[in-house]
């Protein structure tokens, strides 16, 4: 006996689990490979098998059905629950970078609607309408972009949209992140010249000079403690950095000490004459004023360069410093009135990092040897910089090269 299907008012007959509701409109409705019922609506028939298709689709790709009303946030609030491995401070500036650029807003947006367009536009609001750095952006991408793979993963998202749109907004915006510049060896010797004089900012010269000779971060060197050098044996231990984040809530801002991300990270410096002479400077200096330490973050204490309140440095503070004292070297060097005189370029505490590798280069010291001592875990790193620094010493080569010839060209001539 033929089983006679269900028909609409139209006379049309129904596919299994196609109805028409007592409105006209009509209704689909299926289980997932989970055992859950879903439905969908539509006011025609022909609208409603276009949907049945995205059905079929999100089915065979293994798109969970629940995703309709699933918004960003929504997989955020999951991303915060199941994300482990990460440092407190990295965790915390993830977590206030997406609730204060991303869940007001664009974090309210269903998934099933995201496009790879959406993500665009919304990284082109940031720069455009926020004027936001490239650099700030970065940080935003990189909690979207792990929010959105857990989307991924958990089957809401066929792929994740954020793919590739950091690098599109920089190509677009000509936002790509200048490279560091290193120091030429007549800056860092006018840098070093200016701080060894007697003034102001003769106070600063120990902890840039370490910065500058050590090639350590500026986290490493500001959470240095006393235990972690050995003047008689002239090496430094680096195996913790200091970090200044944003904590939420009341206490908002503080310091913490966090262990190196990777092994690599955790070493053992040889000091260099010119180091060790700066620790002694600082300890020299510290005992004549009565100063210690009376900052303790995590347990640890003691720290080598504090202010004068006894209290760990800050990177923002070290970088106001440089500001000052790149301004007030240029004046001296201005009201000298010498003639193409060498004037320091703006930088920052890393480009002191970026000037001692550069320096490495320039001797020819074996790349593994660099790797261990800047705590680089990826060689490629540490080839890039190589690369770099090589590039930039084959360019000065070849103009004293030509600088040579020209002069023997004239003498000839001559």
């Amino acid at each position: 006996m033929a089983i006679e299907r269900r028909k609409d008012n139209k006379n049309r007959v129904l596919k299994e689990g196609e109805y028409q509701r007592s409105n006209g409109t009509f209704e689909y409705k299926w289980r997932d490979k989970r055992g859950k019922r879903h439905s969908i609506y539509a006011k025609t028939l022909d609208e409603l098998r276009e949907k049945e298709i995205d059905v079929l689709r999100d089915a065979l790709d293994g798109i969970r059905a629940d995703k309709n009303d699933l918004t960003i946030n929504d997989l955020y609030f999951r991303w915060v629950q199941l994300k482990k491995g990460l440092k407190a401070n990295t965790f915390h500036n993830y977590q206030y970078m997406y609730k204060q650029f991303v869940e007001p807003d664009f974090g309210e947006m269903h998934i099933v609607d995201l496009k790879r367009s959406d993500v665009r536009a919304f990284y082109n609001h940031l720069a455009d309408a926020q004027h936001l750095k490239a650099n700030t952006i970065d940080s935003i991408h990189t909690v979207l972009h792990q929010v959105l793979e857990l989307g991924v993963e958990d089957e809401y998202l066929r792929y994740n949209p954020s793919d590739n749109a950091l690098k599109e907004l920089k190509k677009a915006h000509n936002h790509d992140t200048e490279k560091r510049r290193a120091l030429t060896v007549p800056e860092q010797n006018l840098f070093e010249d200016f701080l060894s004089q007697e003034g102001q900012y003769h106070r600063w010269y120990p902890i840039f000079t370490v910065m500058l000779w050590t090639g350590m971060r500026v986290g490493e060197i500001t959470g240095l403690r006393w235990e972690d050098i050995d003047l008689e044996e002239g090496t430094i231990s680096v195996n913790h950095t200091l970090v200044y984040f944003d904590r939420g809530g009341s206490d908002r801002c503080g310091f913490a000490v966090n262990t190196p991300k990777t092994k690599a990270g955790e070493r053992t410096i040889p000091m260099l004459p010119k180091v060790k002479e700066a620790f002694i400077m600082e300890k020299e200096y510290q005992e004549e004023v009565g100063l210690s330490c009376k900052a303790v973050v995590d347990g640890y204490t003691d720290f080598i360069f504090i202010n004068r309140f006894g209290d760990t440095q800050h990177q923002g503070t070290l970088n106001k410093a440089l500001r000052r004292i790149i301004r007030d070297c240029n004046y001296e060097v201005l009201d000298n009135g010498e003639k193409d005189a060498v004037t320091l370029p703006r930088f920052s505490n890393h480009s002191l990092r970026h000037t001692f590798t550069t320096r490495m280069c320039e001797a020819g010291v074996n790349i593994k040897a660099m790797q261990d001592i800047l705590g680089h875990a990826d060689a490629e790193t540490t080839l890039q910089i190589y690369a770099d620094a090589t590039k930039e010493l084959k360019r000065a080569e070849l103009i004293s090269f030509e600088d040579y010839f020209n002069a023997l060209k004239e003498a000839q001539e001559g």
